[in-house]
């Protein structure tokens, strides 16, 4: 359970990168534009790398609709799996697949080997007109696996999400002047349930700066920071 929400998050929750420059001023898009993120412990050691790379960009009348390939590595440097997803633009509104993250090649990676699954769900939506103390509609995603004799049910949801402030953040790649988001994550399968509260800068023309996780009693369990962006 732990490592398939760890997923989703590196996937969705934690770096929604890219649109275009036409249709959302915070994502930037162009073939070949790459974000590099390293992924840091509570103790602030390096647990991983993604890299995520602006792979195809198409228009259908008012919508644009960008692949994106992404690359997980450990903190060894081992690629441990690449997947891709697509995120559309539509009436200056970014809409993220939730449920094209939620692939079969992340599943593998997961531990879950040869599975078939069923998804439903609803977008993460993030408009251009952001101020402070504005809400954001909720995210869902719902799975029924079957993995031969067994089959699981899982939800994941992104709710009370929130425009808390704005403020400055610097990281290896540079300073930039963001919009903070906060929002409650829930993952549900099986018995188990796991909850957290997550904390992000975004930047426009930038997307993702920042992102922290905290757990149910405010302590920091991790972040993903931008180390390294690419024209």
């Amino acid at each position: 359970m732990k490592k398939i929400w760890t997923l989703a998050l590196a996937l969705g929750i934690f770096a929604p990168n890219a649109f275009a420059q036409n249709c959302s001023k915070y994502y930037p898009m162009e073939e070949g534009k790459s974000m590099e993120y390293t992924s840091y412990d509570r103790k602030d050691k390096i647990e991983g790398i993604v890299t995520y790379t602006v792979s195809d960009v198409v228009n259908e009348g008012g919508k644009t609709i960008a692949k994106m390939n992404l690359e997980h590595k450990d903190k060894n440097g081992k690629v441990v799996y690449e997947s891709d997803y697509t995120f559309s633009c539509e009436e200056n509104v970014v809409k993220i697949d939730f449920s094209s993250m939620m692939n079969q090649q992340m599943m593998e990676a997961a531990g879950g080997g040869d599975m078939e699954m069923e998804m439903t769900g609803t977008d993460i939506e993030l408009p251009n007109n952001l101020s402070v103390g504005q809400t954001l509609p909720d995210a869902n995603v719902n799975m029924r696996m079957n993995m031969g004799a067994m089959s699981m049910n899982m939800a994941f949801d992104m709710v009370n999400r929130k425009v808390e402030s704005q403020e400055s953040i610097t990281t290896q790649a540079g300073t930039f002047d963001c919009f903070v988001i906060s929002s409650d994550n829930k993952a549900k399968m099986m018995m188990a349930n796991t909850s957290h509260t997550s904390k992000m800068w975004l930047a426009e023309g930038f997307g993702m700066i920042r992102q922290d996780i905290f757990n149910k009693n405010g302590k920091l369990m991790s972040k993903v920071v931008l180390t390294r962006f690419t024209e």
